[in-house]
């Protein structure tokens, strides 16, 4: 009896070379799962789908700037009305030299900013005091409104009203031997014990006399005042053209110290 003989695996090789050339090098057993990634967005996770969704909190709004140099107590007293402030800054308690610059708003609820550089000014030949008295020789610190104008020469165009009067002349030396003349050519009154609205020249003192008075803005001569303060000629001209009383002007005048109280 003949038994069938088995193909050889050399006469069924080229069958099969043929069916992996057909079918290629990617054929994988029926049961496997494809490699790589899933086709098709799932989408984002819900907790970053949310966050996207919600609104961003607004910035909180920026703080009005305030004028550099002034302590809380400070800027407490100048009047919310005020839209103009004249800030004269001593170097110490008992020095004669200050710096001054003014400072304008918008609106009572905006931002400060400086107008002018800053002018270099005197004061009271002994400093400054919180509590002035006549003949002290100090200036009176603290925020007084500005009403009045006045002087020896024609008003440069004010825009306080200006009281022109031959009575602003003044003679003799200052401290340092330095001549008075011409220190009331230009004057802005502050209103330290006196009445608003009238001249600088009144001699009123509702604090009465005891306290002192007659501190203005006036045209520097060189040295020490006795109380007032006091700016270069072509600066008070600069002040009395700028001064506005719809603005309401205020000057803070003070050592630095006291200043930043």
């Amino acid at each position: 009896m003949s038994v069938p003989r088995r193909p050889s695996l050399r006469s069924t090789a080229p069958f099969l070379l043929l069916i992996l050339l057909l079918t290629g090098c990617s054929m994988v057993a029926p049961d496997a799962s494809p490699a790589g990634p899933p086709r098709g967005a799932a989408g984002p996770e819900p907790a970053v789908e949310a966050m996207r969704a919600a609104p961003s909190s607004p910035a909180p709004p920026a703080r009005p700037a305030e004028i550099p140099g002034l302590g809380p107590g400070t800027r407490a007293l100048i009047p919310s009305t005020a839209l103009q402030a004249f800030v004269v800054t001593g170097e110490a308690a008992d020095s004669h030299r200050a710096t001054a610059a003014l400072y304008t708003r918008d609106a009572p609820a905006r931002s400060w900013r400086r107008v002018t550089a800053p002018w270099p000014a005197h004061n009271g030949m002994k400093g400054w005091t919180d509590l002035h008295v006549a003949g002290d020789l100090k200036s009176p610190n603290g925020v007084y409104s500005l009403t009045d104008a006045g002087g020896r020469l024609p008003d440069p165009g004010s825009l306080l009203p200006y009281d022109e009067q031959p009575h602003f002349a003044v003679s003799g030396d200052g401290f340092f031997g330095e001549p008075l003349e011409g220190s009331f050519d230009y004057v802005v009154a502050i209103n330290y014990n006196r009445a608003e609205g009238v001249s600088p020249l009144d001699r009123a003192r509702p604090l009465g006399l005891e306290r002192g008075g007659g501190i203005w803005i006036h045209v520097d001569h060189g040295g020490p005042t006795q109380g007032c303060v006091s700016l270069p000629e072509e600066r008070m001209k600069e002040l009395l053209l700028t001064l506005d009383p719809a603005k309401k002007p205020v000057i803070v005048m003070g050592d630095a110290a006291a200043l930043g109280r």
